[in-house]
């Protein structure tokens, strides 16, 4: 399953990067990330756990996700779903890119996930709820920092 999803947002390319470059700040404006800690001793790395709910019930995952790609001139950062075991995981990648466009920063999402967890469609329409609610929250935040 691939999601992409865009947001236009009126500040510096740095300012919204700074945001999405982050992982621990994901639960502030994402509905789907309900946590996300650093590892001790690694900034690239993190401990996610996603949750969403699919009518009556709620479902969680937890994940170690890695920053596998980092540029700040190009606005580009990419997360994968990378755990400390030896076992064989579903693939999460998320990637985001930022591209400042007339007085605007246009960032662009790419989830995929290569599993079979959640199928039939639920989690599209959980994913794309959240990336409704997400943009105003993402959106607020940005406004603070400006």
């Amino acid at each position: 399953m691939d999601v992409t999803a865009s947001l236009e947002a009126p500040c510096p390319a740095e300012v919204l990067f700074e945001l999405v470059d982050d992982l621990s700040t994901y639960p502030q404006w994402n509905g789907l990330v309900h946590s996300a800690a650093s590892e001790p001793g690694n900034d690239e790395a993190w401990d996610v756990e996603l949750r969403a709910r699919l009518g009556p019930l709620a479902r969680s995952k937890r994940l170690r996700m890695v920053r596998t790609v980092r540029d700040a001139e190009t606005f580009t950062v990419r997360f994968e779903r990378d755990q400390a075991d030896d076992r064989n995981h579903a693939p999460w990648v998320l990637a985001a890119t930022i591209v400042e466009r007339g007085g605007l920063s246009v960032l662009t999402m790419q989830l995929h996930y290569g599993g079979s967890l959640w199928t039939g469609g639920a989690l599209e329409r959980v994913l794309a709820d959240q990336i409704t609610s997400g943009r105003e929250r993402l959106l607020q935040l940005v406004a603070t920092r400006r």
